[in-house]
């Protein structure tokens, strides 16, 4: 990545975490540097001088910048690592706020025929989806069975999150190629691993342009995660669903039960 690139980078990602647009400019303008005056950090940033000082106040109110009340005034970023710790701390409770707002508003309950329809829902992204699928699985009571399609979905997180199910819960992961059956044994010694023969598990029965399975999590027999990952971008989506007698959920009970894992049939179909 070029120095232009970089720099642009670490801007649009300050913005991210709640700057704006001139006090990320300064603030990396003034990493860059020992210190500053503003018209040396407005020639850096190309901010315009009079909202140097603006976006430097902003900046030191933060805790993000030391300003030396001379003549002229001289700026200099707080170091590094102290910059990155206190952007988390500012991050997470700004987290910790949103979620105690919105758990603390009444919820407006759809009537009965209306959410009744609502069985099926679609998620984009893999870290949304991954929260998702740890979500449900901890909610396990009795069976959790996972396919993995393919090994990005693996993750350091999935096999700490498998690994803290409930013992009691039986963990059934299977997967089209013998490489991930061997880590899931290695790293998640409970689980029942096992070597599917279904043609869409394994890659090379997949066309190159077809998206290829990423993950299909069913726990419970009544509640399901499927998702696909692009062959082109790498991106990951997914479907979920609820409840016995969903029409996906039927289907992925059957489907898992032919041939690819011994399930018992469910109660409800």
């Amino acid at each position: 990545m070029t120095s232009d690139a970089t720099h642009e980078e670490a801007v649009s990602l300050l913005q991210e975490l709640g700057l704006k647009e001139y006090e990320a400019k300064c603030f990396v303008g003034l990493s860059r540097m020992s210190s500053g005056t503003a018209k040396g950090l407005s020639e850096v940033t190309e901010v315009p001088r009079t909202r140097v000082y603006d976006a430097v106040r902003i900046l030191e109110a933060k805790g993000l910048v030391e300003v030396q009340h001379s003549s002229p005034q001289q700026f200099r970023a707080v170091p590094l690592s102290e910059a990155t710790e206190t952007l988390r701390d500012q991050y997470e409770e700004r987290v910790e706020r949103l979620q105690s707002a919105l758990s603390e508003m009444g919820r407006i309950e759809a009537d009965d025929d209306e959410a009744e329809l609502q069985e099926v829902w679609s998620l984009s992204g893999s870290d949304a989806i991954e929260n998702r699928a740890a979500a449900i699985s901890a909610d396990a009571t009795d069976e959790v069975v996972l396919i993995i399609g393919s090994e990005a979905v693996l993750t350091e997180p999935l096999i700490g999150q498998l690994n803290s199910l409930d013992p009691s819960a039986d963990l059934i992961i299977g997967t089209g190629s013998a490489s991930i059956r061997d880590r899931v044994e290695q790293e998640i010694p409970h689980a029942t691993a096992f070597l599917s023969e279904l043609d869409w598990l394994h890659s090379e029965m997949i066309p190159e342009e077809d998206a290829a399975v990423g993950r299909l999590l069913l726990v419970d027999r009544s509640a399901m995660l499927v998702s696909s990952i692009d062959p082109q971008t790498g991106d990951e989506q997914a479907i979920f669903a609820t409840g016995l007698r969903n029409g996906l959920i039927v289907i992925a009970r059957r489907l898992l039960s032919q041939g690819v894992v011994e399930m018992t049939a469910p109660e409800q179909d």
